[in-house]
């Protein structure tokens, strides 16, 4: 039987005049793409949102922290159990905790020198093991190792000194581009100081910032096989939040200034058994500017390429959910709370038979 079982996010947005993700020097990301520049939002961008969605909509139990300083985190969950230790004991016992299980810890307040993703789970069984008295290595080792949280196992752990702990990760983001040329505008903005005197007239700071907006597609893929190796009969649910955080998030770069809070104009979700297939190549020839905006010719072209690819390439998705006018071409269309609860129940039956 084939196992293979991916999960394919396919996003249609488009964000109003905005700065959602930034580079060093402060300008909109952009790449080149089809001869031509266009808006760029960078994969970690929106990996950070959905984990920041993750921290409302899924049990803490289920999450974890990426940090440097893991110390403290540790410390904490010892004086959950032992309120009775002072501040230096806790700290302490965490570093013995942490050194066992094999990291290089600077100190107390510096911890690792890279960030290190730990799961709450896993932070729990380091404060029990240290709390206990454990003196034995292998058993703070393990302890970082299993109970992975959802986030980890997605996103993937890598630990360069110790590859024992790494996670591959079972979710790829694509950065999502625009589906066609921009061209980044620049806003002059003043700010009054509200206690100048009257005769002080002008500005209390004059400056400028770059913008853009854009019709976005975002592509996303999960390995469902892979996740269910640690997700087990969570993994449908897993998938179902994942897909609710990924559609629904949105990078905060600049949102105080704009105000870019949007909602998919489509969106088409696939379960496949061959390959993940990311469909930007819909968009290499850059969509032209009509009357009626970018949205139309971008679903236009996506809807053609997809068809092309499903004829000449790879094989029509088992199956397919979705939701806005373009996508309606492509399957039969339901409100978008129904897509994240039906494809929840489609791989809750098809994981059944997946080993």
């Amino acid at each position: 039987m084939n196992n293979r079982l991916f999960v394919d996010f396919h996003v249609l947005q488009t964000v109003p005049p905005s700065c959602v993700n930034r580079d060093d020097t402060g300008r909109p990301k952009t790449a080149v793409y089809g001869g031509t520049t266009r808006a760029r939002v960078s994969s970690q961008s929106w990996k950070h949102a959905i984990r920041e969605y993750f921290t409302t909509h899924i049990p803490e139990f289920d999450l974890g922290k990426r940090t440097k300083r893991i110390v403290g985190l540790v410390a904490d969950a010892i004086h959950e159990l032992r309120a009775d230790l002072d501040e230096e004991k806790t700290l302490k016992m965490a570093e013995n905790a942490l050194k066992n299980a094999g990291l290089k810890i600077k100190s107390a307040d510096k911890g690792t020198d890279a960030l290190f993703f730990i799961s709450n789970e896993q932070v729990k069984a380091l404060a029990e093991l240290a709390v206990s008295g454990e003196t034995g290595k292998k058993k703070y080792a393990e302890a970082l190792k299993i109970h992975p949280s959802i986030d980890m196992v997605m996103f993937g752990r890598m630990v360069a000194s110790d590859p024992s702990l790494n996670y591959d990760a079972t979710v790829q983001v694509a950065h999502s581009i625009s589906t066609h040329t921009v061209h980044t505008e620049y806003d002059y903005f003043t700010a009054v100081d509200d206690c100048s005197s009257e005769d002080n007239a002008g500005a209390g700071h004059l400056g400028t910032t770059e913008f853009n907006s854009a019709t976005l597609y975002r592509y996303a893929t999960i390995n469902v096989s892979e996740l269910k190796k640690f997700a087990g009969e969570r993994t449908a649910e897993a998938v179902s939040d994942f897909a609710r955080a990924f559609v629904q998030s949105m990078p905060t770069g600049k949102i105080n200034a704009y105000a870019n809070f949007t909602v998919p104009d489509d969106v088409y979700i696939t379960v496949r058994r061959d390959q993940p297939i990311n469909l930007c190549g819909a968009f290499e020839r850059p969509v032209r500017s009509k009357a009626e905006g970018y949205v139309k010719g971008s679903e236009s072209a996506f809807n053609d390429y997809t068809q092309k690819v499903y004829t000449n390439f790879a094989e029509a998705p088992a199956a397919a959910f979705g939701t806005g006018d373009g996508t309606a071409t492509l399957i039969d269309t339901e409100p978008l709370s129904q897509v994240f609860d039906d494809l929840q129940t489609y791989l809750e039956k098809v994981l059944r038979s997946v080993q």
